[in-house]
């Protein structure tokens, strides 16, 4: 599905027509210059590949910056693919915040903050074991047993423990488009989405 690379501004509030309190939030959507039109003769598959963010040109390789001066545009940070677009636009063109209409519905792809080492009762939601009374204290937020000591006297595999938190890639899907501001490349959607503020963001049509 088409899309573009945006930058995840912060979060806001805005009022339905009818008083409806609407948690937002607030999207740099663009601009991003089509790098590469990849056809299914010559590629195997259709795909538009897009850029976005500035990048320093001492900080670019050589192969980037040939590549990147073919469609004519300055090295770029961030590049990614999309497939399914209506119409297949010309490398060295722009995608702005104007693809996408109020009352569009969209899905938001990031990476969601990072959590460090976490316990199993934040990280999983367990509720804790053992008594919170008669003085003890190192049981509460307590995984419990994770099978049985007989068979088959080891953990299967898959099972929910303590470990790392956050940083992983999550899609909110269905977020509606509640404005658009084109001359400034800005899209708010309805409710939330993963990442800390200037995190790089995929908002998919």
């Amino acid at each position: 599905m088409s899309g573009i690379i945006g930058k995840k501004i912060g979060m806001t509030s805005v009022f339905s027509a009818d008083g409806t309190y609407i948690p937002c939030t607030v999207i740099e959507a663009g601009p991003c210059v089509v790098t590469q039109v990849k056809t299914k003769e010559k590629d195997g598959y259709t795909a538009v590949q897009l850029a976005f963010g500035d990048k320093k040109e001492k900080h670019t390789t050589k192969a980037e910056a040939g590549h990147f001066k073919k469609s004519g545009t300055s090295p770029k940070r961030n590049v990614m693919e999309f497939r399914h677009f209506e119409q297949l636009p010309e490398v060295g063109s722009e995608i702005k915040a104007d693809l996408f209409a109020e009352g569009d519905f969209v899905d938001v792809v990031g990476t969601s903050k990072g959590r460090g080492f976490q316990g199993v009762v934040k990280r999983h939601g367990f509720s804790g074991v053992g008594m919170q009374t008669h003085g003890q204290h190192n049981r509460l937020r307590a995984p419990g047993s994770r099978g049985a000591s007989s068979f088959p006297s080891r953990v299967w595999p898959g099972q929910r423990t303590a470990g790392h938190m956050g940083v992983a890639r999550v899609k909110m899907q269905n977020l509606q488009v509640v404005k658009v501001v084109p001359e400034q490349n800005i899209l708010v959607v309805k409710g939330a989405v993963p990442g800390h503020k200037g995190s790089i963001v995929i908002v998919e049509k």
